[in-house]
C-alpha cells in the first residue's frame, strides 16, 4: 500500500536569496518530513544586506495557483506569510474559505521585514485582522508587531504585560496567539503562547549570531509542519522552537553574503 505525504502549503513571498519567504518555508517543511506546496504572493529582490524591490503577484494568478493545488492535493496545514497589500489579503481570505478538510492555518503576521522595511500599508493591517485572524488557528507576531496590532505604544517585556497583550490579540478572532520574544531584552528568548484559555511560556537562551535572516518565517513554518503531523498547538510550538534554535546554532558557523545570513534549515540532513 502506498504511503501518503504530510503536506504543508505556504502562501507567501519569494526571497531570491533563499533565506526567508517561500524558500525558507519549503526547506523547513522538507527538514521536518513534510511535503511543501506553495502559492507565491510577491517577488522580492533581496540579499543579506536588505530588500531592494518588491513586485506583488496579480490576485488572479494567486487564485490560479491555489485552486490548482486545492483541486488535486490534500492539504494538512497552511502557513501564511508575506501578503503585501489589501487586494492580496482579500484574495487569500476568499481562497482559504475554499479549503477542504479544515486544516490548521498558521499566520505569520509580517508587518515589516526584520531589516526595517515596511511592506504592509497601515490601512491593510485592519483588513488583515478582519479577514484573516478569524480563520487562523495561530498567529505569531513578535513584540513590535504585537504593539501595532493591539494599539499599545510600547509593551514592557514583563510576563504580565505580554500576557495581557496576548489576551487582547485573541479578541481579534484567532484561535490562539504566540507572541515571540526575540526582540526582548536580556539573554533569554521568552515566547508566550495563549491557547485554550491557558498561557504557555517557552524560554531558551538567545543564540548570539548575525545569521538570523528568515527566523520568523522558519518558526511559523516549523509550527505548521508539526501541526500537519498531528501535534497539538502547544507541542508544535515547543518542537518548532527546538528546531529553530538548532537551525540558528548550526547556521552561526557559516558565512553567506556580507550582511545577515540565513539559518541552516537542513542541519539535521547535512552530515
Amino acid at each position: 500500500m502506498r504511503k501518503t505525504y504530510k503536506t504543508v502549503l505556504t502562501i507567501a513571498g519569494s526571497d531570491c536569496s533563499g533565506g526567508a519567504g517561500i524558500q525558507a518555508d519549503l526547506k523547513t517543511f522538507a527538514a521536518l518530513e513534510c511535503y511543501g506546496l506553495s502559492v507565491i504572493t510577491a517577488l522580492t529582490a533581496q540579499n543579506t544586506l536588505g530588500v531592494s524591490a518588491v513586485y506583488p503577484i496579480d490576485d488572479t494568478f494567486i487564485s490560479e495557483q491555489f485552486r490548482a493545488i486545492n483541486a488535486d492535493i490534500s492539504i494538512d496545514a497552511v502557513k501564511i506569510g508575506m501578503l503585501g497589500n489589501i487586494t492580496t489579503i482579500k484574495a487569500v481570505s476568499r481562497l482559504l474559505r475554499e479549503l477542504k478538510g479544515n486544516p490548521p492555518l498558521i499566520l505569520d503576521t509580517m508587518l515589516g521585514f526584520s531589516r526595517g522595511v515596511a511592506f504592509l500599508p497601515s490601512e491593510a493591517i485592519t483588513i488583515m485582522k478582519a479577514e484573516l485572524f478569524p480563520l487562523a488557528s495561530l498567529i505569531t507576531p513578535n513584540l513590535p508587531e504585537t504593539a501595532i496590532l493591539t494599539g499599545i505604544k510600547r509593551i514592557p517585556g514583563t510576563p504580565t504585560a505580554i500576557e495581557e497583550a496576548a489576551q487582547k490579540l485573541l479578541e481579534t478572532g484567532a484561535q490562539s496567539v504566540l507572541i515571540k520574544g526575540g526582540h526582548g531584552e536580556g539573554d533569554e528568548c521568552c515566547d508566550c503562547l495563549f491557547y485554550e484559555n491557558r498561557f504557555f511560556w517557552f524560554r531558551s537562551k538567545k543564540i548570539m549570531t548575525s545569521n538570523t535572516h528568515g527566523t520568523g518565517c522558519t518558526l511559523s513554518s516549523a509550527i505548521a509542519a508539526f501541526m500537519a503531523r498531528g501535534e497539538t498547538t502547544e507541542n508544535a510550538v515547543e518542537h518548532a522552537k527546538a528546531y529553530l534554535d538548532e537551525a540558528l546554532r548550526a547556521g552561526s558557523s557559516f558565512r553567506l553574503g556580507q550582511g545577515n545570513g540565513p539559518l541552516h534549515h537542513l542541519y539535521n540532513v547535512w552530515k
